[in-house]
């Protein structure tokens, strides 16, 4: 009991412990901040891991489009309505009923 009533007494263990309290709940880079940045952080790496593929992908996709006409036909086929002499080409488009 005796060693008990000197530990709560014992002025280095009392400031320890409010420092720790301290640095734990009511400092600026408590347990809840930290945790927050570190969610942070997480979503920045994926959303870097994902724009990172994406310009690889976009940059494969622009040497293809500059060196392979396979690929350049089927660009002009697509985006521009080009077709070649002996060929029709037909452009289905939906178009939404409004049943009211």
């Amino acid at each position: 009991m005796e060693r008990a009533v000197a530990l709560v007494k014992n002025k280095f263990l009392i400031a320890g412990l409010a420092f720790v309290v301290w640095m734990c709940f009511f400092d600026r880079y408590d347990f809840a901040t930290q945790y927050g940045y570190q969610k942070e952080r997480n979503k920045l790496q994926y959303e870097k891991e994902f724009y990172t593929t994406e310009i690889g992908n976009l940059e494969k996709s622009i040497k293809d489009a500059q060196y392979n006409p396979n690929e350049i036909q089927r660009i002009a086929r697509e985006r521009y309505k080009m077709k070649k002499d002996n060929e029709d080409i037909y452009v289905i488009s939906e178009i939404e009923s409004s049943d009211k």
